[in-house]
């Protein structure tokens, strides 16, 4: 199964997040952030959103950082997702 976002949603894939601090110390589950990273694994059209025209500048394949807490969390064949608005991520990284 594929997801296939619309208009301006984009489909994230969460990056690993860090187990242990600089310093060493090994976080627990509770204590761990939700990871703000993720890799794009699929991009909507954009289009007419809203009454404004959106254009796409992210792409498959990009590494970004996007809002905490931002999108809609999806579990799918195992795998767990993110949906976003492409106005929810922050930046791209290169």
């Amino acid at each position: 199964m594929t997801i296939k976002p619309l208009a301006d949603r984009v489909v994230l894939k969460s990056v690993a997040a860090e187990e242990t601090t600089k310093s060493g110390i090994i976080l627990t589950t509770a204590a761990k952030e939700k990871p703000q990273m993720a890799e794009v694994i699929a991009v909507g059209p954009g289009g007419i959103v809203d009454g404004n025209e959106v254009k796409m500048y992210v792409k498959v394949g990009d590494k970004v950082i996007t809002s905490k807490y931002s999108g809609t969390e999806v579990k799918l064949d195992g795998e767990e997702y993110s949906i976003v608005r492409q106005s929810d991520i922050l930046a791209t990284i290169e």
